[in-house]
């Protein structure tokens, strides 16, 4: 049996995730994202590469700094490993629910999570390579996760994709770079083709970061 969410109330979630935001972001220099159409009366599920601690965060701070803007988010959810709720019984308040790898259950988080996507506003936060990885990688794998998800929805869905980059250069502090994609809906799903448009999007976001060198041919 899987652990489902029971968030506070959205008003409680938004402004804590503000401050939240507000906290961190005086500890970086830019947070600079390159935005996207969004499309409206849909729910999204936000894909990002997973990279470090502060992945949560980072993906957070763009469903309120831009795509809230854009559309008005009624939920924010994510799905963790159960092991990890079971210890941190307090994550199925802000939003989380369950996943057991490799058991029964598996099937029944994807309808879950499938079911809180039919509600247009809603947005799943999810992280396709399943494990941490340097954000400089040049090939981002996908799980079959997300496949077995679109594929159970039946409201109108869209699937955003950022590739967030972090760098120093001149300052003492970092700054982050949000690379959003539009990965269309799940009514146009095509895995093979999401896996490749993600991928050439990802290395172009690395060439377009890098300032000042060249790869050679």
């Amino acid at each position: 049996m899987i652990i489902k969410a029971k968030p506070l109330p959205f008003t409680v979630i938004k402004w804590g995730s503000l401050c939240l935001a507000w906290f961190f972001r005086r500890r970086f220099d830019k947070m600079i994202i390159h935005e996207i159409d969004i499309k409206p009366g849909h729910s999204y599920i936000l894909m990002c590469n997973h990279f470090s601690f502060l992945d949560g965060f980072f993906a957070i701070y763009l469903c309120f700094k831009f795509l809230n803007k854009k559309q008005k988010i009624k939920g924010l959810y994510m799905m963790s490993v159960k092991k990890q709720m079971e210890k941190n019984w307090w994550l199925k308040h802000t939003g989380s629910f369950s996943v057991e790898p490799g058991t029964r259950s598996v099937a029944e988080s994807l309808d879950y999570a499938a079911s809180l996507l039919n509600q247009p506003g809603n947005v799943l936060l999810y992280y396709p390579q399943g494990n941490l990885e340097s954000m400089v990688i040049r090939y981002i794998e996908f799980k079959d996760g997300i496949y077995e998800i679109v594929r159970r929805i039946k409201g109108n869905c869209q699937l955003i994709w950022s590739s967030n980059l972090i760098e120093y250069f001149e300052s003492t502090k970092p700054s982050t770079w949000f690379n959003l994609l539009d990965c269309g809906t799940n009514r146009d799903f095509d895995f093979e083709a999401l896996k490749q448009k993600v991928n050439e999007h990802h290395l172009q976001a690395i060439k377009k970061n890098v300032r000042f060198t060249r790869e050679p041919i």
